[in-house]
């Protein structure tokens, strides 16, 4: 189970990962660094891919923070664009998202081995920049569930992650939750509203969790605690409270991160699409309340391979889209 937030922290120039700031809560302070972007000659997210691949990698260089700058030079990041644009021959916009101040864009190339991962601030300063090296499952992605099944919410929520490569989706590389879905509340650009340390600030705190198809409940557990937001998380008990469901045909809904002492349900008992669980929470490995879904091929979810859910809607939400449930 990952964290709902990513780390935008630098790693070592081998994963070829880059980024300024310590954490997304960087997008939660109010007073943030500009760095007085010449608007003239302006990067624009639909001009970045472009200049990028087409070796004016230096001019994207000026366009990033004074932090990023800190953490990486000039000539290497030279270095790390040709090397990382060595063979390609576009990239296309996979993904726009509003995180607070910042708005995330995704990349990914023609063959879809390589993505790129960047977040701009309103004057277009470049605050944080991933290259990220993408393996994908080509013949796993084509296989999707027999039964068809419905997003386990009321109304409308938001797919933070989920789709079927690691830009979309954090669980991609992990086979027990490739297909898995964070699903949030976002208002604003923001899930949360209030003091960030408090899951009763968060839109998407104790809102109904609903069973996605009919089946019998075969795993339940109700008495973990939950975490404090952007404080800590839990990766001794990863799923938290959770309920696992069986339906009957070798698949198995996984459903986590319930708030503590909301699940409605126990081992052996039959329940009906549509059926209230508990309620969203933040327990287990969570960073801030959520709801994790995905459909596996065993009631051991560790032990499971995840599968491609075919949902009653004929959608297939990726990281970005809205989702409407019951």
């Amino acid at each position: 189970m990952r964290q709902l937030k990513y780390k935008m922290i630098a790693l070592p120039l081998l994963f070829l990962t880059l980024a300024s700031g310590c954490s997304s809560e960087v997008a939660r302070k109010s007073d943030k660094e500009k760095n007085n972007v010449d608007q003239e000659f302006v990067i624009t997210p639909e001009d970045f891919p472009d200049t990028f691949l087409n070796g004016d990698i230096a001019k994207v260089y000026h366009q990033t923070s004074g932090d990023f700058r800190g953490i990486v030079s000039a000539e290497e990041f030279t270095d790390l664009g040709k090397n990382f644009n060595e063979g390609v021959k576009s990239y296309e916009l996979v993904s726009e998202l509003s995180l607070n101040e910042y708005t995330e864009y995704q990349w990914i190339n023609e063959t879809k081995d390589k993505g790129i991962r960047s977040y701009f601030s309103e004057d277009h300063t470049i605050q944080g920049l991933e290259l990220l090296p993408l393996t994908d499952f080509v013949q796993q992605d084509k296989a999707y569930t027999e039964m068809t099944y419905t997003m386990p919410v009321l109304n409308e929520w938001f797919t933070f992650w989920g789709g079927t490569n690691e830009l979309v989706n954090y669980h991609y590389p992990v086979e027990s939750q490739r297909y898995a879905y964070d699903l949030v509340i976002m208002n604003n650009g923001s899930t949360f509203k209030g003091n960030p340390r408090k899951n009763e600030s968060y839109y998407a705190f104790g809102e109904l969790v609903l069973t996605p198809e009919d089946g019998t409940v075969v795993a339940s557990v109700n008495t973990i605690a939950d975490n404090t937001p952007t404080v800590d998380t839990n990766e001794e008990e990863p799923l938290g409270n959770h309920v696992v469901i069986d339906h009957g045909n070798g698949e198995y809904s996984v459903l986590a991160h319930f708030q503590e002492g909301s699940v409605q349900v126990k081992t052996g008992d039959n329940v009906y699409a549509g059926d209230i669980l508990g309620l969203c929470g933040n327990s287990g490995n969570s960073s801030e309340p959520h709801i994790h879904y995905h459909v596996a091929d065993n009631a051991d979810w560790q032990q499971a391979k995840s599968l491609q859910i075919r949902f009653k809607d004929e959608t297939s939400p990726v990281r970005g889209e809205k989702v409407i449930g019951f």
